[in-house]
């Protein structure tokens, strides 16, 4: 009964691994992924010239106040929209307001004395032409009536300036836009030429960055730029629309400013951005790039599915640097003329067979 029981117990246990051995085979024996590749390859190439730089709006402005006086009234707020003539903000006026009524009360004494120098010319006129007035009589009351009308005409002349230093204590906004700071609060000391509310048209945005001297000649103007915000991870157009004739006053550095051509809600003034300007020279290709799609992360690891000697998958660990217009450097991992999978017709995993397309 042992012996029997013992040869059934082999028997199963012979039919076990033989099952195993089967299932393995068969995972082995997958058909081949269909794949599409591509070499790495360096040498010269049309290239773009990297830069750095920050956005801005293209609209923005620091406003102030010519006069010196205390805040009455902060109206806005940081963020909130205005409209082009809003008031934003008003500056004490009462010693404006003094002068003001002080040069009222002189125009209404110098336009008394204008009338009656007036009239008194237009008597010792007549006084002369029927000879009961003199020469020298007729001379004096002319010499009256220009100082009093010089008197009546510098009197609205001090009210216009006073007129003109009253709206400076009234701070308006220049265009459409938001408030970007606002420096002072109520009781403030506001002092002449200090900016003390910013605004900016946030509808239009550009990149202003630095071009080496050695890159300036070969930029051509015509080509779109390229743009990538790292911080919000978004690509944009972009437009050359000045390039500066001069470093003298940038250390060696050439200021370029470029037109963001698609700008959207994400964009904020004073972000880095990454631009690719198109050169027309040649150069050459002196890093690596591929395709952020075709990147595997597991956990904190990036690698990139590379071919074997056998004509396998092979997941190849790789030292990344930044990305840009949906490429990514690869400090190391790769190398000129080795052959990495960008795309699968199927799951890739290390030691599948593939087919190249």
């Amino acid at each position: 009964m042992k012996k029997y029981i013992y040869t059934i117990g082999l028997l199963l246990s012979v039919l076990l691994v033989s099952c195993k051995e089967e299932a393995t085979t068969s995972e082995i024996n997958l058909d081949p992924v269909a794949v599409t590749v591509k070499k790495v390859q360096l040498g010269t190439q049309a290239g773009n010239i990297q830069v750095s730089g920050k956005t801005q709006a293209v609209k923005s402005a620091d406003l102030g106040t010519r006069m010196m006086g205390f805040v009455d009234k902060v109206l806005v707020k940081v963020g909130e929209r205005v409209t082009k003539g809003q008031l934003l903000m008003i500056i004490n006026s009462d010693d404006l307001k003094a002068k003001e009524a002080q040069v009222v009360a002189k125009i209404k004494a110098a336009e008394i004395a204008y009338k009656n120098a007036t009239n008194d010319l237009k008597r010792f006129q007549n006084l002369f032409k029927k000879k009961s007035a003199t020469q020298k009589e007729l001379e004096n009351i002319e010499a009256q009536f220009h100082l009093a009308k010089a008197n009546y005409e510098a009197a609205l002349e001090m009210k216009k300036e006073i007129k003109a230093q009253l709206s400076y204590t009234h701070i308006l906004a220049p265009f459409n836009g938001v408030i970007t700071s606002s420096r002072v609060k109520e009781g403030t000391l506001a002092h002449p030429g200090q900016p003390i509310i910013s605004i900016e048209d946030q509808s239009t945005f550009e990149v202003l960055a630095t071009v080496p001297e050695n890159e300036i000649t070969s930029i051509d103007k015509t080509k779109e730029v390229k743009l990538y915000v790292k911080s919000i991870n978004r690509n944009y157009r972009g437009k050359l629309t000045e390039l500066s004739a001069s470093a003298k006053n940038s250390n060696g550095q050439y200021l370029v400013k470029v037109q963001v051509l698609d700008p959207d809600k994400n964009i904020r003034s004073g972000m880095f951005v990454n631009a690719s300007i198109f050169s027309s020279e040649k150069r050459s290709a002196d890093k690596i790039e591929v395709p952020v799609s075709a990147i595997v992360q597991k956990g904190q690891l990036k690698g990139i599915y590379t071919i074997s000697q056998s004509g396998t998958a092979i997941l190849r660990w790789l030292r990344l640097g930044e990305e840009n217009n949906g490429q990514v450097e690869v400090l190391s991992g790769l190398s000129e003329g080795e052959q990495f999978i960008i795309s699968s017709e199927g799951k890739l995993f290390n030691g599948v067979g593939i087919t190249i397309k």
